[in-house]
């Protein structure tokens, strides 16, 4: 009995591990998937600009294009440390296929065939449109590249196995891509896009669960600093009602609030990669953001 018992228990272990595998295998886009496309670099450069690429991996501070990678992104599971994303073929992304990279971006997959942790935000980025992303592709193909490969991430068990973030992804990595809303302006919509894919500024405007998730309830409510000290601002009605759309753009161009107070922390490394979009794309992120509803956010420690 004892036997049969120890030999059912072993049975089951063995299945349940297969689902585990099966549920966890990291999602891939073979280069066969993608059709016959002629890239437009300018685009590139501008979901470059949107997706805030400088901000984490920017190497050196007064050199946008020198992506070496090497800051820490402290969290409540451990320091992640930001890769080496410029053309270096050893340390960088040089050798990458065109479908590497896409994988990377839309499945938060790596060319290892390994799950990204989400500090890298392919959840938003995996909204992106097809073409921006291989537009982006060809964009970063011009950058210079930049020498050293970056240490590897400090995270605790269990934390530190990658297998496990397939599981994360089942709960909380959607990976669908942006659905423009028939109802709304062409304006509206390419804000939104701008917003919720490259911009991702949902990864830290947004409240995160004991997971690392989004609370969905509370997307854009603000809350504490993901990268640890601090407080993130309340990008909804809640917080912006006293700003006019034109008080946004010129913000995401300026850093200088309605207030005459200015950007800090992170989000100055954010206004100098908004600051170099366009007019027209700053005004429809002003007008995506000015249409959110009022949505509470988690109660600031000290603050009434």
């Amino acid at each position: 009995m004892l036997k049969k018992l120890l030999a059912l228990i072993v049975i089951l272990a063995i299945a349940g591990f297969g689902v585990y595998w099966w549920l966890t295998t990291p999602a891939l886009v073979s280069a066969s998937a993608l059709p016959a496309y002629t890239p437009n670099v300018a685009n590139g450069k501008a979901m470059f600009d949107a997706g805030g690429c400088v901000s984490c991996h920017a190497s050196d501070k007064d050199t946008r294009e020198l992506l070496g990678g090497g800051m820490a992104l402290p969290s409540p599971f451990g320091t992640f440390y930001v890769p080496n994303i410029s053309q270096n073929p050893a340390d960088g992304i040089g050798r990458w296929s065109e479908a590497e990279f896409v994988t990377a971006m839309t499945k938060g997959t790596s060319p290892a065939g390994k799950h990204y942790f989400p500090a890298f935000p392919y959840v938003s980025y995996a909204a992106m449109k097809l073409e921006d992303v291989r537009d982006l592709f060809a964009y970063m193909k011009t950058l210079p590249q930049a020498a050293g490969r970056v240490r590897e991430h400090d995270l605790p068990f269990p934390f530190n196995i990658r297998r496990n973030v397939g599981v994360w992804k089942l709960l909380f990595f959607e990976g669908k891509p942006f659905v423009a809303d028939a109802t709304q302006s062409a304006q509206w919509n390419r804000g939104a896009y701008l917003v919720n894919g490259p911009g991702h500024c949902a990864e830290c405007h947004s409240p995160r669960n004991a997971l690392g998730g989004i609370v969905a309830a509370q997307r854009f409510a603000g809350g504490p600093n993901p990268e640890g000290e601090g407080w993130v601002p309340n990008i909804t009605q809640k917080g912006l009602a006293d700003w006019s759309d034109k008080d946004i753009a010129y913000f995401l161009e300026s850093g200088m609030t309605p207030e005459g107070d200015s950007a800090g922390g992170s989000m100055t490394r954010v206004i100098a990669n908004m600051a170099q979009l366009s007019a027209d794309d700053r005004m429809a992120i002003a007008i995506y953001l000015k249409s959110l509803p009022p949505v509470d956010g988690p109660k600031r420690p000290g603050k009434s």
